[in-house]
């Protein structure tokens, strides 16, 4: 806890100190960073400065580029997100540890997310986008996905998250399917839990929420083969995971944590934004 206050009282000192160019590149403190800091993440991107080359974690000392076309947008709060354009824009961050399920066994992934399409046009598979994820060929970690409305599956516009063995193949996930309506925020949340194994979740689980609300829980295995996280090199990224897909629409307020967080805390995060 003293070292996440030490955080905020430093940005909010840079804020009131800096040049005026600083301060039109550094966004404030909103009630929502607040209580992200709080539940301490191990980065935290608020993806506020898409017009920059790079935009440092709020905590964590990770500092991620901005590649491809995109644009600035604004949350429901009113700060600042990034939209990218559904075939060029990106975000990416290096691969270290704390970007890892692996690291500790128990990870959770949050961002605001709104599609701007409902049938994408850069799109792979059976026809979906992966908007957020770390992981390439022969390193595969895990990743968010979302279907366009028609696709040869029939999951329309279904919003989900994978945990992948390294090698690949068929992943353990859990989502929600909604009707989405295009433009429409939605706070995103993914948990992945090797750790904490139960007679129902005997491999441990996947969670997905969605506007501070579970919707589904799975346990980590998929057609009898058993799904365990693992430590790989590929970059983290938000717009697309490997260049085989790109997402139209906006994302913000991007956090990883090593643990899982409760759902007090994510309903919280919800509400304050």
């Amino acid at each position: 806890m003293y070292r996440i206050a030490v955080a905020v009282i430093a940005m909010v000192s840079l804020l009131s100190t800096g040049t005026a160019n600083a301060v039109r590149h550094r966004p404030c403190v909103s009630a929502y960073d607040t209580a992200v800091l709080a539940d301490g993440p191990a980065a935290y991107w608020r993806l506020a400065q898409p017009g920059s080359a790079s935009e440092a974690s709020v905590v964590g000392g990770l500092t991620g580029t901005y590649a491809g076309t995109r644009t600035a947008t604004t949350l429901p709060n009113g700060d600042t997100a990034t939209a990218f354009d559904g075939s060029s824009g990106y975000f990416q961050v290096a691969d270290h540890d704390v970007l890892s399920p692996a690291t500790t066994g128990e990870f959770t992934l949050e961002a605001w997310m709104r599609p701007d399409t409902l049938q994408f046009a850069h799109q792979e598979g059976s026809g979906y986008v992966h908007w957020m994820g770390k992981g390439v060929a022969g390193q595969h970690e895990y990743v968010s996905r979302m279907y366009s409305l028609t696709n040869t599956e029939n999951r329309p516009n279904r919003i989900s998250g994978y945990l992948f063995n390294n090698t690949g193949g068929l992943g353990a996930g859990s989502y929600f399917q909604d009707s989405i309506t295009a433009g429409t925020w939605i706070h995103y949340v993914l948990v992945i839990n090797a750790q904490a194994t139960s007679a129902t979740y005997p491999n441990g689980y996947t969670k997905v929420y969605r506007d501070g609300v579970l919707r589904d829980q799975d346990n980590l295995s998929i057609s009898g083969t058993v799904i365990v996280p693992s430590n790989g090199t590929a970059p983290f990224r938000v717009g697309t995971r490997d260049f085989g897909s790109y997402f139209q629409g906006a994302v913000g307020k991007v956090a990883v944590y090593d643990k899982e967080l409760t759902a007090a805390q994510i309903a919280a995060h919800h509400n304050a934004m």
